[in-house]
């Protein structure tokens, strides 16, 4: 496998080709990703005087049997930008690699230990079926976020809310690829309808639409009550 390195709009010398061979150590990669069928390097300039500090940009795409990785950066020169974009190629190699490993020494659990291992979880009986215990009074209740718990209940560790901009499929698919992300939640520009894109396997992507049953909605409006009631 051979490392492509191209410009967009620039020229690449032939002294910077020869620092990515040496930056993107190939052995060290194939190490963290045995199947890797491509690597791209794309060098990019910024026109605009106001952006000096970051006028170059340097892009490193990563193909393997496995999902695409990228990692891009941009500085005041090619080198240093090439310089941040393999570290963070290094990280999410490094993260694909843990998880895989992480996932061929995880043990599937019996239904008879979920309880010993899950906090909360049901227990169930001889015949497969939960065990409910007995809810006593005074227990207290709580509100986090939008969920009312009972007790101890889940435990919401973060909850974020993001303002986010109409995007294309395409736009959406780039974006995910760009976090290193196993799924990203986007506004549909064509819909206006929440949407989400998830990596399958291989090349393979899959997105789920969200729309509003209007029959639902209706249901649920306070004008819709009013009238039932009338």
């Amino acid at each position: 496998m051979d490392i492509v390195v191209k410009g967009r709009k620039t020229e690449v010398p032939e002294r910077f080709r020869k620092h990515v061979a040496e930056k993107l150590k190939l052995e060290k990669i194939q190490k963290l990703d045995g199947k890797v069928i491509s690597l791209d390097v794309e060098v990019s300039k910024e026109p605009n005087p106001r952006q000096a500090d970051r006028c170059d940009r340097v892009e490193i795409t990563l193909r393997s049997r496995g999902p695409v990785i990228r990692a891009e950066a941009a500085a005041s020169d090619p080198y240093a930008a090439l310089d941040l974009a393999a570290e963070k190629l290094d990280a999410r190699l490094r993260k694909e690699h843990d998880k895989r490993h992480t996932r061929r020494g995880a043990r599937r659990l019996t239904a008879a230990e979920v309880a010993d291992h899950v906090p909360g979880a049901a227990t169930l009986n001889g015949n497969g079926q939960a065990v409910h215990e007995e809810e006593s009074d005074g227990v207290p209740t709580k509100k986090i976020g939008s969920l009312e718990i009972k007790g101890e209940g889940p435990l919401v560790v973060r909850e974020k809310t993001h303002v986010a901009s109409p995007m294309t499929l395409d736009q959406a698919l780039y974006e995910m690829e760009l976090v290193g992300h196993d799924f990203y939640l986007f506004v549909d520009s064509e819909t206006k309808e929440p949407s989400v894109v998830y990596r399958r396997h291989a090349y393979d992507y899959g997105v789920i639409h969200l729309s509003t049953d209007p029959m639902v909605a209706r249901a649920h409006s306070p004008a819709a009550g009013d009238t039932m009631g009338g």
